[in-house]
């Protein structure tokens, strides 16, 4: 049986309003492919991203064009010379490793010989509001371990102080989303530095982080619009000191693995990342938390409702999906 593939797009409605430096969001809108071959449907997830030039109708576009030119079997060494990295290629690989955990009846954790994943801790978001609006959302979450903060140029400082404030036993990752400038990054490094943050996620844009080669960090910055693949990281060594590997930018499971691994070579930390999207996009990143410095996949967390069998999050503490969600090998 040749393998079929094919692809839809999904609305998600959030529970709250999900702002950042460059937009905001009420739904989260995926795309989910399936191949259909020997041994059952493989499924994949993947969040178009407009900062990336991405949309949802252009990726069922790429996958769609894709399945038309496939003539026999796809695979995931194959599928990297086949689509740029990016969210179609992601959720086709993901809907591969998915395939093949149930036609090997092995999990992908057993694939990778990996512990299966459990719990573990995530940081939780609170997005740009005005100052006493995020501390209340903070203290609401007060109790998990890792807050994240999303701020912008405008008064970074007054929503740090509000939401450190409002969570007094929490460290933070603070994340402008490339809107601050290099003096600004200056001017708050020793604030920051004294604030509880513990991470300082894509402060710059990625077009002029080149500042960075100067700056002694008082605060290890991590990496997140600049880097999405493992071509991007010789360049980015000297700039940060974390990178922020998410599967819609590396292009799935198969080159995020890569990435991680030639990051650990190059001394850099690790952090996971998503996009907000449902337990079947986290599901795979869940495989690259092991050992990872920083995790960050609560973008289940912001749905109205999840899938069936999704993950559960809960101040900070996440346990993994049920394993028949995605490569569990069963189901």
């Amino acid at each position: 049986m040749l393998p079929r593939l094919s692809a839809h797009i999904e609305h998600w409605p959030l529970a709250a309003p999900f702002r950042i430096s460059r937009g905001v969001k009420s739904e989260a809108v995926v795309v989910v492919a399936e191949v259909h071959g020997d041994g059952g449907v493989g499924r994949g997830e993947s969040v178009p991203y407009a900062r990336n030039g991405e949309t949802p109708a252009g990726v069922i576009t790429q996958i769609e064009t894709l399945s038309a030119r496939l003539s026999g079997e796809l695979t995931r060494a194959q599928l990297s010379s086949l689509l740029p990295a990016g969210a179609a290629r992601n959720a086709v690989d993901c809907a591969l490793w998915d395939l093949e955990a149930r036609r090997a009846r092995r999990s992908v954790a057993q694939m990778l010989d990996q512990q299966e994943p459990g719990v573990l801790t995530t940081a939780v978001t609170v997005v740009l509001d005005r100052p006493a609006a995020m501390a209340e959302a903070a203290r609401r979450i007060a109790q998990a371990p890792l807050i994240k903060v999303k701020v912008d140029a405008t008064e970074p400082r007054a929503a740090i102080e509000a939401v450190a404030s409002a969570a007094p036993g929490a460290r933070f990752i603070v994340d402008p989303n490339e809107s601050w400038s290099f003096e600004l990054l200056e001017r708050l490094q020793p604030f920051l530095r004294d604030a509880r943050v513990v991470l300082l996620e894509q402060p710059l844009p990625a077009s002029a982080d080149e500042r960075l080669e100067g700056l002694t960090p008082l605060v290890p910055v991590c990496a997140d619009e600049s880097v999405h693949t493992l071509a991007d990281l010789e360049r980015v060594r000297s700039r940060y000191q974390v990178v922020n590997i998410k599967l819609d930018k590396a292009g799935g499971l198969t080159e995020a693995l890569r990435v991680r691994s030639a990051a650990r070579e190059r001394g850099l930390g690790i952090m996971v990342g998503c996009m907000v999207c449902t337990s079947l996009g986290i599901a795979p990143a869940l495989h690259l938390a092991a050992g990872a410095d920083f995790v960050d996949l609560d973008g289940p967390w912001w749905l109205t409702r999840d899938r069936e069998g999704g993950a559960r999050i809960t101040c900070g503490t996440l346990r993994a999906p049920a394993r028949n969600l995605w490569g569990g090998g069963v189901g």
